[in-house]
């Protein structure tokens, strides 16, 4: 295992109907810092890709969800988590972009960046668009229960290569990931 590819809202933090438009509406999810840590001792670069069309809507300033994503990093760290990189589209569903999920553009362009083999690659994320992305990316695929997880479990059919794994959290999901990794000496 390379990489693991993971959504934002719902899977690290709280997922807000009216959306994380500040510091002070960000949440991290029970034990999410410790699973995150987890990748980062085994080895494994972590990403963090997201759908932020709060940008475009005009809702709040790219300056703003940049610094939503940094501050989220550096409290990650403090916990021994390292992510190698964050990335979100801000535009909205109808400006039909390659960025946005359930469209691969955000992984092939962090696989890209960063030498990633997105076929030994694993993507978390709590919504069926999530899904998507990773699948048509080639990579191994897991949906969390947090977030829209369990509202969106009924909406993922099984996918190109079977069913889709499906896990209660992230820690959960990281078990899973760990599980099929294997260190070579």
């Amino acid at each position: 295992m390379s990489a693991v590819f993971l959504d934002r809202d719902g899977v690290i933090n709280e997922n807000r109907v009216d959306h994380v438009k500040s510091w002070g509406e960000f949440r991290f999810l029970p034990d999410v810092p410790e699973a995150i840590a987890r990748l980062t001792r085994a080895g494994i670069q972590v990403f963090i890709i997201t759908n932020q069309a709060i940008v475009n809507r005009g809702l709040v300033s790219r300056e703003r969800v940049e610094a939503i994503n940094q501050r989220m990093v550096r409290e990650l760290e403090r916990w021994g988590a390292k992510i190698a990189a964050v990335a979100y589209c801000p535009h909205r569903p109808d400006e039909r972009c390659a960025c946005r999920k359930p469209r691969p553009g955000l992984l092939f362009g962090l696989a890209s960046e960063h030498g990633v083999s997105l076929s030994d690659a694993t993507l978390i994320g709590d919504a069926w668009s999530d899904i998507q992305a990773g699948q048509a990316a080639g990579c191994e695929t897991i949906l969390v229960l947090t977030g829209r997880g369990a509202a969106e479990l009924p909406l993922v059919p099984d996918g190109p290569t079977g069913p889709v794994t499906v896990a209660s959290n992230l820690g959960h999901a990281v078990d899973l990931v760990l599980s099929r990794s294997t260190i070579v000496a």
